[in-house]
């Protein structure tokens, strides 16, 4: 029996004592089960020694969330009662494999329901992420994630424990939370809502308040886009009042962003520059925590983004153009749709200064940006406003005409 030289390595590449790494689990442990975990400084000191070697399967889920990685690579052997390892190709088939047909049933019911079924369903989800990330909100996605509630409610109904049951629920609220997003992202917004009310649901019995904080989250992109900016600011709100937003800098910045957006919405421009303020600071002090994968979109650059909204509703478009250039310098490129918005709100900040034609050039940057890949609904929308706003500004114009027949031609 020898040290674990594999979890050491890890620690210190991300920079965690033994005390840091049993509060990040135990909070790690509370998201999925909705009970503060018990992992100690004894526990991190038999890990890290080799004295266990096979971690009881909470021990590796929390792990696995905290590090990124599985409890292999961390040197261990998988629980006991854990499934068969799943095959490669089977993996990397997933997407297919569920978008064919909204009955697919992608995660097979096994003799015995625990821990690797719910790192299998969670895997699903980070899939169906990845998909998003790249091309945006679409009917397939949704059918995805329809199925992927639809199996995890299936599975809770198999006598699992009570722990097990609240981390299906948990899930399940999750996969809906993403055919709710595709609908919003398309622009579907009345399906979307009928999503989300049972997204909220889920959400509730489960206990965890990861998934109702990205609940919370959706209901206020929503509502702002359905015009409803007081719903937008409550929903807001709610999602900052939740105990893990508390603890959590990069959801309580999220949360201050949303805010900001509501506020300026409603015209309240001391409140809404006072929560960009506080996303900036929360921000400031996140870490490197394992948190699940819906939120990877949000860092310095998507509250550039979100800041350069902000402005463009206070009426300070140069200060909006500057936060859209920031952004889109950091925006990774695999997020595709984000960099297309950014695009859209730098060109129509560039409009509101006056220069018409530097703002239907940016604009038309966004068809490069999402060539190969139908244009989201909601990026779809951003570019009618946009055109509106040049219909509006420079009238009979050139330049208007000619953005107008671009616009007509990229339809898709």
């Amino acid at each position: 029996m020898g040290a674990n030289l594999a979890l050491k390595g890890r620690m210190t590449e991300f920079g965690v004592t033994q005390e840091e790494l049993a509060r990040r689990m135990n909070d790690a442990i509370e998201e999925f089960t909705g009970r503060q975990g018990d992992v100690s400084d004894r526990t991190i000191r038999n890990l890290l020694s080799g004295r266990t070697r096979r971690p009881i399967a909470r021990t590796c889920v929390a792990l696995e969330r905290v590090f990124g990685c599985s409890v292999e690579e961390l040197g261990f052997s998988p629980p006991r009662s854990a499934a068969p390892p799943e095959d490669p190709v089977q993996r990397r088939s997933f997407i297919t494999s569920v978008v064919g047909s909204t009955t697919a049933s992608f995660v097979p019911v096994p003799r015995r329901i625990g821990a690797s079924d719910v790192l299998r369903l969670q895997d699903g989800l980070d899939h169906l992420t990845a998909l998003d990330d790249h091309r945006g909100g679409h009917s397939a996605l949704e059918k995805a994630a329809l199925a992927g509630a639809q199996q995890t409610l299936e599975l809770q109904q198999h006598g699992v424990s009570e722990r097990v049951g609240q981390q299906f629920f948990g899930i399940a609220a999750d996969y809906t939370s993403r055919a709710a997003w595709s609908c919003t992202d398309e622009g579907r917004l009345d399906q979307a809502q009928q999503y989300l009310d049972r997204t909220v649901i889920l959400a509730g019995m489960s206990l965890d308040w990861a998934a109702q904080f990205s609940a919370w989250n959706q209901i206020a992109m929503l509502a702002r886009q359905q015009q409803r900016h007081n719903d937008a600011v409550a929903a807001a709100q709610a999602a900052q009042a939740l105990p893990i937003t508390r603890r959590d800098p990069l959801l309580a910045s999220l949360a201050q962003a949303r805010l900001a957006i509501g506020y300026s919405n409603r015209n309240d421009t001391q409140a809404a520059l006072r929560s960009l303020g506080h996303a900036e600071e929360a921000l400031a002090k996140a870490d490197r925590a394992s948190r699940p994968s819906w939120i990877a979109f949000y860092g310095a650059a998507e509250l550039l983004s979100m800041t350069a909204i902000v402005q463009q509703r206070l009426g300070l478009p140069a200060e909006a153009e500057a936060s859209s250039h920031r952004a889109l310098a950091i925006t990774p490129d695999r997020y595709r749709r984000n960099r297309a918005l950014s695009t859209v709100r730098l060109a129509l900040a560039q409009l509101h200064q006056g220069d018409a034609d530097l703002a239907c050039a940016t604009a038309g940057e966004v068809f490069g940006i999402m060539e190969g890949s139908d244009i989201p609904g909601r990026i779809r929308s951003e570019l009618r406003a946009f055109n509106h706003a040049v219909g509006d500004r420079t009238p009979g114009s050139r330049t208007g005409a000619e953005w107008a027949d671009r616009l007509r031609a990229n339809r898709s």
